[in-house]
């Protein structure tokens, strides 16, 4: 099945949340090993972005929240149980 976000097709989560902010997800989150003048141009660029659409935070929590709901199970939370500890091998002889 494929989805599509207006003309565009939508292949990973990432191509939906790029498509639905309209921007790259990497401007808002940044990328690993980024440099501090990398750094400080993206969140410049951000910061552009968000005074020329002011309800921008507005819909990134209405996606989020719809997200949620849609999927529900991203949010299963499976405790994982500490396998006993072994105790070592005693070598030796017993007497």
């Amino acid at each position: 099945m494929r989805a599509y976000i207006g003309r565009q097709q939508a292949v990973s989560v990432e191509d939906f949340a790029e498509l639905a902010l309209g921007t790259p997800v990497e401007l808002w989150l940044g990328v690993e090993g980024e440099s501090e003048q990398e750094r400080a141009a993206r969140l410049d660029a951000a910061r552009d972005i968000l005074a020329d659409c002011p309800d921008l935070p507005d819909d990134l929590v209405r996606i989020a929240a719809q997200v949620i709901e849609d999927n529900p199970d991203l949010f299963d939370v499976v405790a994982f149980t500490r396998p006993a500890r072994r105790r070592p091998a005693r070598k030796g002889v017993a007497a």
